[in-house]
């Protein structure tokens, strides 16, 4: 199949065939994102970035090349995010006509990353011309992108293409040493190394390369298996949580007539008796009480009657301005409560969603269109990472739904935390691949930052896991239920990434870059 698709990338110059070209790249996007969690296609990478890679090597011009990239991006983003389209469905009739306008906008928009990418490979091409040199510099390219989609426009680093070894808790620990970015790298590499065998007449480079990328692979292999089976002991802390998941349908959700009631279902859940010993802390997810909490009277109190005796109920909701100060503001925020009601700590989201959370250009729209979320006024910025420090309880990195996704950006620099805990609602995007694609990022923190992570949502997927990034328990998605685990420890040693971030995957970056001009030299002095 893989030649065959490798025959067709000749016609992307024939101006007569330039459409058969286009399609070819538009399908190897869409089959890149088959390997995305939860469907794990892995092996359909190789298929996928072979042919963009022979796309590439035999386009002509930048521009022909960076709409082969393009295409090969709105294939792979329309399929890996189609599930935004769920959250237009929430308000159908005000915003369902949106749904599918939203996807093909946000897949041709991220698609931008793949055409600069696509570019900068046809222009590094110009001066390499070792199909072995430019594999390497292909994946460098490929993760210098992801970097520059995670930061522009405040960021969007989702799905990045490390995620596909989700699967195993083998292959996700290498995320310790060079980070999600630095697994992406060598997922790319090892994908399109193939086309070095794929080509007639393989020379001893060639061998080389090939060889070298399975060593890498076996190597890869190899630290997990050696990592996890001298794994540190981890369990046995002191605190046990609790994890409440009330599986609220987002349509139901801001219902006046219902908010009470859901409050009262988060209560009952949370009294239910313990099966071994008793909770220290109650965990409930992001927004889950639907008011603002910071100005309704005695509803702190009523919630408080869960927390534990010497503990907290972590829960997430709204917080507005006091009353009466000018502007009102309001913020997606955590509160740590204390039984009888008192406050001990609150964090409000720093990374906000756009057009869920505020609406861009605001100044210039002015308020005749609204955000998906429930309110007329967008929500505030919090100052950014922070750790809590709470009496009888290991201090915490709060992170609000897709703040998560951040590598690098999800603990204070300055004073670490022993565990992350990640409140979400993942509702909007109903029983679609979204809720897994965001597990899937939110565990890789665990691994890169060596301590166990902690997220509840309100209707899944809730975990809690070892500083492994292993799963110690869970409440599956579209479920409503607790689940009862004690809080893991965080490691000894710190991670290599959680030393030094992603100046690691910045090394391999370069070294790659390095390797790629040093195989192709020949040219490159040429030229």
């Amino acid at each position: 199949m893989i030649n065959k698709l490798i025959a067709l990338t000749a016609t992307i110059d024939s101006s007569k065939n330039l459409w058969r070209g286009r399609l070819l790249a538009l399908f190897s996007g869409l089959m890149a994102a088959a390997a995305l969690p939860p469907v794990y296609g892995i092996v359909l990478l190789i298929p996928a970035f072979v042919v963009l890679f022979k796309l590439l090597e035999t386009s002509t011009t930048g521009r022909k090349s960076f709409f082969v990239g393009w295409w090969f991006g709105l294939g792979h983003f329309a399929a890996g995010l189609y599930w935004v389209s769920y959250a237009f469905m929430v308000e159908a009739s005000l915003y369902g006509w949106l749904a599918p306008v939203a996807v093909i906008f946000m897949a041709a928009g991220m698609a931008l990353f793949t055409g600069v990418f696509s570019y900068l490979v046809f222009i590094s091409n110009r001066y390499i011309d070792k199909s072995a040199a430019r594999v390497f510099v292909f994946a460098a390219i490929w993760v210098l992108v992801e970097w520059l989609r995670g930061w522009i426009l405040t960021g969007f680093p989702w799905n990045l293409m490390g995620t596909v070894w989700g699967f195993s808790d083998t292959m996700m620990q290498s995320a310790s040493l060079f980070g999600l970015y630095g697994l992406s790298l060598f997922t790319v590499f090892l994908a399109t190394i193939p086309v070095l065998i794929l080509k007639p007449g393989i020379e001893g480079t060639d061998r080389g390369v090939v060889l070298a990328g399975l060593v890498g692979l076996l190597i890869l292999i190899g630290f997990g298996v050696v990592r996890l089976s001298l794994a540190e002991n981890t369990q046995g802390t002191a605190t046990r949580l609790r994890l409440v998941q009330p599986n609220v349908p987002q349509k139901l959700k801001w219902k006046r007539e219902l908010r009470a009631r859901h409050v009262r279902n988060l209560i009952e859940l949370s009294q239910q008796p313990a099966i071994g010993k008793p909770p220290t802390v109650v965990i409930w997810p992001e927004a889950a009480v639907p008011y603002d909490l910071a100005n309704t009277q005695g509803l702190k109190q009523a919630i408080a009657t869960v927390a534990p005796k010497n503990g907290y109920l972590l829960v997430g909701a709204p917080k507005g301005s006091p009353r009466g100060q000018k502007p009102f503001k309001i913020w997606n925020s955590l509160f740590a409560i204390k039984p009888g009601g008192a406050v001990a700590a609150t964090y409000d989201k720093a990374h906000l969603v756009p057009f869920g959370e505020y609406l861009p250009f605001r100044n210039l729209i002015g308020d005749k269109f609204g955000k998906l979320t429930a309110g007329r006024s967008d929500f505030s910025a919090g100052p950014g990472p922070q750790t809590i420090n709470l009496d009888g309880l290991p201090s915490f990195s709060p992170l609000i739904c897709y703040e998560v996704i951040f590598p690098d950006a999800v603990t204070d620099k300055n004073d670490r935390p022993e565990w992350l805990l990640n409140l979400t609602n993942d509702a909007w995007f109903g029983l679609s691949a979204g809720p897994y694609q965001h597990l899937m990022a939110a565990r890789f923190r665990s691994v890169e930052q060596g301590m166990p992570l902690v997220r509840v949502a309100n209707t899944g997927i809730t975990v809690a896991t070892d500083a492994y990034g292993q799963i110690l328990g869970q409440i599956d998605l579209g479920e409503q239920g607790i689940v009862d685990v004690d809080l893991a420890a965080a490691l000894k040693t710190l991670p290599l990434y959680a030393r030094f971030g992603n100046a690691v995957p910045g090394v391999l970056v370069v070294l790659f870059l390095g390797l790629g001009l040093l195989l192709g030299r020949d040219k490159a002095i040429k030229s």
